[in-house]
């Protein structure tokens, strides 16, 4: 008689965090796939959870901490990975003796850590250590280390997750999809513990990119999404620091991809030729975004300067001018900091006339927090923790205000719409949401488009007039139906 075979254990993957960390997931998604593992959305009735954590600052851990807990309640058992996972190893693991802790040095085995521990086998968790000194200080010797071990950064010593594309499986079925350009991080920023956790800067092969890239294209996405620690940094490990620049029109020539857009820029990196590529092509059927996703974090000089960053509201209006002048509908985000350290009243004058000055579609505002093993946790300076709120609080404001007004500003513009999702039965027939190419699909704001055909499917673009907004957020009609494209 012919045994039944036992059925497959099942895992859920969660995940926090930015979208480097959802690259993540679904690289460990298909390597546990590969082994045997069903993945399941709910946490309830699964064998395993793996949360995938968020280590940046002190309100992303907190949240972390909060999945992980709540995954317990399931009953199954759960598995901590990611940022927040790397960074504490064996400290996370004494604070949280209901979760498993394992570090990037484990994703390449990860079924078989997932075997031990369904079968009861304790691991012991990870010493954290500096991931910058596991590979050569000179880029470019980096390459050499990879290409002396096959391309394969697992064989080489360090693992970087994210970039195994051929052991990928998609957790989402949107059109839109993040692919990773490279990991780590060579920046000393003060207040930034990344490096340290995530290593030393290594570029992707722009073959191998062009590669996922085309995999993606046979998964349904139309829109790629480029992340990394840091974008303009892209090539420089590869002998060739106008790579992304090369990239981006092979990227855009992908059969099946309607866009593509570039996410974290460093100002201070974005050199003439990458603005131009970017900003170039942002007529009608682009499909290059114009879209800039740049880290200013303050606009004071003098602020910047003890942050270990560079540049200032004038230097950065003019590139958003440059921009502008080759793009006028570009659009730009940023992230900035409050309460660094040292931060007067005159710095967060400054930045408000930066802000107000720039026009930005969105801003993301924070509070700065010490974060252990940086520069800034030893600074003079601190503000107590009300005003750094009040702060916050100041800044968001105008950010609102400015935000939406900019939103306004684009009444009567047409835009570019990739369509997400149908919503006809709630809306009205022809209704649908999507994103224009100023709007990053997770983080700036949707735009509302009627007068779609029937027929449309979620990934098409369509040119459409802004009519109105609801705060950043845009409503437009669909002007030019004909036009509208499935990939290209």
């Amino acid at each position: 008689m012919t045994a039944t075979p036992s059925p497959a254990r099942t895992v859920a993957v969660v995940t926090l965090g930015c979208a480097r960390n959802e690259v993540d997931s679904e690289e460990l998604a298909g390597r546990l796939a590969a082994e045997g593992y069903e993945l399941v959305e709910d946490a309830d009735g699964a064998d395993a959870v793996l949360v995938n954590t968020c280590g940046f600052i002190e309100s992303a851990k907190k949240d972390s901490v909060d999945a992980i807990l709540a995954a317990t309640d399931s009953g199954a058992s759960v598995v901590a990975v990611g940022c927040m996972a790397e960074r504490y190893g064996t400290e996370l693991a004494d604070a949280l003796p209901e979760a498993t802790v394992l570090g990037f040095d484990d994703y390449a085995q990860i079924g078989g850590r997932l075997d031990d521990v369904l079968a009861g086998r304790p691991l012991v968790p990870h010493t954290p250590r500096d991931r910058r000194t596991l590979l050569p200080i000179s880029p470019v010797e980096r390459s050499a280390v990879l290409a002396g071990a096959g391309g394969r950064v697992e064989d080489a010593g360090p693992a970087i997750p994210g970039h195994d594309w051929l052991r990928r499986r998609r957790l989402a079925a949107g059109p839109s999809a993040a692919i990773k350009l490279a990991s780590g991080c060579d920046r000393r920023c003060a207040f930034c513990a990344i490096p340290a956790f995530r290593g030393a800067f290594v570029s992707r092969p722009p073959a191998e990119v062009l590669s996922e890239a085309a995999w993606l294209a046979g998964q349904g996405v139309t829109e790629l999404v480029l992340v990394s620690e840091n974008s303009t940094s892209y090539g420089k490990d590869l002998g060739d620091l106008r790579s992304l620049e090369k990239l981006l029109p092979q990227l855009a020539a992908v059969e099946g991809i309607a866009r593509v857009r570039v996410a974290y820029l460093q100002p201070a990196e974005l050199r003439p030729g990458l603005l131009e590529v970017i900003a170039g092509g942002g007529g009608p059927g682009a499909v290059i975004a114009p879209y800039f996703d740049l880290s200013f974090q303050h606009s004071s000089p003098a602020l910047l300067r003890r942050m270990r960053r560079f540049g200032g509201t004038d230097d950065f209006l003019r590139t958003i001018a440059r921009a502008r002048e080759l793009a006028p509908g570009a659009g730009f985000r940023t992230n900035v900091i409050l309460g660094f350290p040292g931060e007067t009243e005159d710095d967060v004058a400054e930045l408000e006339r930066f802000l107000t000055a720039a026009r930005l579609d969105a801003v993301g505002v924070f509070g700065y927090s010490d974060e252990e093993g940086t520069e800034a946790v030893r600074l003079p300076g601190k503000l107590d923790q009300a005003e750094i709120d009040t702060r916050v609080r100041r800044i968001t404001d105008l950010v609102e205000e400015l935000t939406a007004q900019r939103a306004e500003e684009r009444i009567g513009e047409h835009v570019e719409v990739l369509l997400t999702e149908d919503l006809s039965a709630e809306e009205g027939p022809g209704t649908w949401l999507g994103h224009a190419a100023h709007q990053d699909p997770d983080a700036d704001g949707t735009t509302t488009v009627s007068g779609i055909p029937a027929g449309s499917v979620p990934g098409q673009v369509v040119r459409a007039e802004v009519v109105g907004t609801e705060g950043i957020d845009l409503v437009a009609v669909a002007r030019v139906p004909s036009a509208t494209v499935a990939g290209r």
